[in-house]
C-alpha cells in the first residue's frame, strides 16, 4: 500500500523548495541531511518549524525537503512556505491559522538590481559640490 504524501512548493528570494510531508515522528530532512546538519543556526531552524507550531502538528509529520538556490535564510523561508502549503493539503481547516500567521503569502522581496553608474543598487560615489 502506498504511503500518504502531501506536497507543497515554497519560494523565497532566490530559493525554491519542494516539500513532501509524510506521517511520522517530526524529522525534517533537507537535501538528504538532517536539518541540524544543514542549517547551522537555531534561529533560522525555528523559521522552518513555524507552520507546525501554528497548526499544532509538530511531531506528527516528517518533512522531506529538496531546496535549491539562495542562502540559509532564503532556503528556510522557502521551506516554511512549502510546509505551510503542504499542511493545507493535510487539512483545509489549517488555512485560517496559517493565513493569520502570514505563512501562505509568498514573500515578494528580492535583491534589488545594480543600476549603471552606481556602485551597488543604491550606493553612489560621494557627491562633490566643487
Amino acid at each position: 500500500m502506498a504511503q500518504v504524501q502531501y506536497r507543497g512548493t515554497g519560494r523565497r528570494k532566490n530559493s525554491s523548495a519542494r516539500v513532501r510531508l509524510v506521517p511520522g515522528s517530526g524529522k525534517i530532512v533537507m537535501n538528504n541531511k538532517a536539518i541540524e546538519d544543514y542549517i547551522p543556526f537555531a534561529s533560522i531552524r525555528e523559521v522552518v518549524l513555524q507552520p507546525f507550531n501554528v497548526t499544532e502538528t509538530l511531531g506528527n509529520y516528517d518533512a522531506l525537503v529538496t531546496v535549491r538556490g539562495g542562502g540559509f535564510s532564503g532556503q528556510a523561508g522557502a521551506t516554511r512556505h512549502g510546509i505551510a502549503r503542504a499542511l493545507l493539503e493535510v487539512d483545509p481547516d489549517f488555512r485560517g491559522p496559517l493565513k493569520r500567521a502570514g505563512l501562505l503569502t509568498r514573500d515578494a522581496r528580492m535583491k534589488e538590481r545594480k543600476k549603471p553608474g552606481l556602485k551597488k543598487a543604491r550606493k553612489a560615489s560621494q557627491f562633490s559640490k566643487r
